[in-house]
């Protein structure tokens, strides 16, 4: 009985045949399919991430210079190339890449903030009478452009 179980061993071919193979590399090849563009799409969500936590950043110093010094500061520079972001006479670190614009309405008792980043997915527009945070879906260029709220309105 031994003899026979060898002898069925010894004749037996080890390895995979060719349809067992395909069938893995097809498996393989779907989930790659699926997982590359979450993973890109995990990039874009990141710097998106990182213009709203700038955004809340600079809004939290425009309240700070506003409760300390009775209204928004006329000299608010952010630009394209401002690294770090200067609030009245603070400084405010921004990530890389990360562009922004400050308006304000008629009566500079709100502002809006729009940013961009050319790696995110789309703009972001900060309004501080309307809760704060929103995505921007007026434009979605790299150009930074005014608040898409009207002046008088926000």
């Amino acid at each position: 009985m031994l003899a026979r179980i060898r002898k069925a061993m010894a004749e037996k071919e080890d390895g995979f045949t060719l349809i067992e193979l395909l069938v893995v590399m097809i498996i393989i090849g779907i989930l790659a399919a699926i997982a590359i563009p979450v993973f890109l799409s995990q990039k874009q969500k990141g710097y998106d991430a990182s213009l709203k936590s700038d955004m809340r950043t600079v809004a939290n110093e425009l309240e700070s210079y506003n409760t300390d010094g009775n209204g928004y500061p006329t000299n608010v520079a952010i630009t394209a190339a401002t690294n770090p972001v200067t609030v009245g006479t603070a400084a405010v670190h921004t990530s890389p890449g990360n562009q922004f614009t400050v308006t304000y309405n008629t009566a500079q008792t709100s502002y809006c903030i729009v940013s961009f980043n050319p790696k995110g997915t789309h703009a972001w527009e900060y309004v501080s009478s309307q809760g704060g945070l929103q995505p921007s879906t007026t434009f979605t260029t790299n150009v930074l452009q005014a608040c898409s709220f009207a002046v008088g309105a926000f």
